[in-house]
């Protein structure tokens, strides 16, 4: 079987399960989501052996300890992805809500309802937890779900499929609920792109060159996860101690994720006192800060930054510096260089923070707050199926909801239209 031929009969599979999975009922989805997190706990050390397959692969490969820690599971993170899924199905099921309900002048009921999107097909990289993530969020929505994750984790989630698989059948789930691109040949994520007939969505995850492929090249709908340049103002009416502990959880406690910080702005009348600080705690996690001449000016040992340090995801230990004379140099900055993520602005100043939250265009924007609660689970949606920048349908972390459309039910008695 040629790769198209195997693309399109995992296509096809997952459309016939999706017309099941429209009816199948909210006490189903809910055991087979809690069925699948024990399925995950009680073979964890087969999902663990798989894993260090595809780290040692990767090691050999020269992959970046950024990637590698994406990419590693440990029983803590095969414990909360257990969790992640036990928290879904907790979650209220959005199919069949009335979003709202009214009556026409003609004497007509309408609702409009929650329904599922149909088939879902996510395309992502190093990072097996979304094979999870993923597959619980779409069960708990009613969708079919496609996975093609990248070739650095194929054991890792051709393991985790085949459990949680099984699992979700033998809870009541259709055969063909899940379905697993194991072939990681590009030309399944062409042939996956132009699937209009079976797949009703693309989500990509992963960094810019694959959103940038699935957004231009896909004929099946896209719902485009962005790229995180993240960027952190410190205000001249900042409490500093406050803006010290946020800058080093936003980039140090996990740096290799989209909302972690990559930019720090700080207002020039606190510098001097400022960067000092930060670069004596930075050093401690050993991040390496680049800076602006300003910066440079008072921390002579820092690289200085180039126009492409304002634009990059490191993804990593790398922090880029500026001093910005005001508000609106930094809002100036953030326009530029940002990526419609998530930004903070870190302020005692009432209106600054309003004109920050107000003029800031991102999916998630902070007061006094670290970026890294950009996140499904911290924002209470029991995971999340990416972090959407568009605007159309879904912005910020995507729950259950996100992955729903609606149609309009009506209720008549023998009316006709005149």
């Amino acid at each position: 079987m040629d790769i198209k031929e195997y693309v399109v009969e995992k296509a096809k599979a997952a459309k016939g399960a999706s017309r099941l999975m429209n009816s199948v009922s909210t006490n189903t989805k809910d055991n087979a989501l809690k069925a699948m997190a024990q399925a995950l706990m009680d073979n964890m050390s087969e999902i663990l052996e798989a894993n260090s397959v595809d780290i040692n692969k990767g090691k050999e490969n020269g992959l970046s300890k950024a990637l590698l820690d994406r990419l590693l599971l440990t029983e803590a993170r095969i414990k909360d992805m257990a969790e992640g899924l036990v928290k879904v199905a907790d979650l209220q099921d959005p199919i069949g809500e009335a979003v709202r309900m009214w009556k026409t002048p003609d004497n007509l009921t309408i609702a409009q309802v929650r329904v599922p999107l149909g088939v879902i097909g996510i395309i992502y990289e190093a990072r097996p937890n979304v094979t999870v993530d993923a597959t619980g969020l779409c069960i708990k929505s009613g969708n079919a779900v496609i996975l093609r994750g990248g070739s650095e984790a194929v054991n890792s989630n051709k393991k985790i499929v085949e459990v949680i698989s099984e699992a979700g059948v033998k809870a009541g789930l259709p055969e063909g609920f899940l379905q697993y691109i194991e072939n990681t040949d590009r030309e399944a994520v062409k042939v996956l792109m132009k699937l209009n007939d079976y797949i009703d969505v693309l989500i990509p995850r992963g960094g810019a060159g694959l959103i940038k492929t699935v957004v231009e090249n896909s004929t099946v709908p896209v719902i485009e996860t962005g790229v995180g340049n993240c960027h952190l103002y410190i205000d001249e009416a900042a409490d500093l101690n406050m803006a010290k502990d946020i800058a080093i959880n936003a980039k140090t406690q996990r740096p290799a994720v989209c909302n972690a910080i990559e930019t720090i702005l700080i207002h020039a009348s606190v510098a001097d006192k400022f960067l000092p600080v930060l670069k004596e705690e930075m050093d401690k996690y050993d991040v390496q800060l680049r800076g602006c001449e300003k910066a440079k000016a008072i921390l002579s040992d820092i690289e200085v930054a180039t126009d492409e340090d304002w634009t990059t995801e490191y993804l990593d230990l790398i922090l880029a510096v500026k001093v910005v004379d005001s508000i609106d140099e930094a809002l100036d900055h953030i326009y530029k260089y940002g990526t419609k993520h998530s930004e903070s602005i870190i302020t005692s100043n009432y209106a600054n923070a309003q004109r920050f939250l107000n003029e800031v265009d991102a999916a998630a924007v902070y007061v006094n707050a670290s970026t890294r609660f950009t996140d499904g689970a911290q924002f209470g949606f029991g995971g999340e199926i990416g972090i959407s920048t568009q605007k159309l349908h879904a912005r910020g972390p995507m729950g259950i909801k996100e992955l729903t459309s609606s149609k309009y039910i009506v209720y008549g008695e023998g009316q006709t239209r005149k």
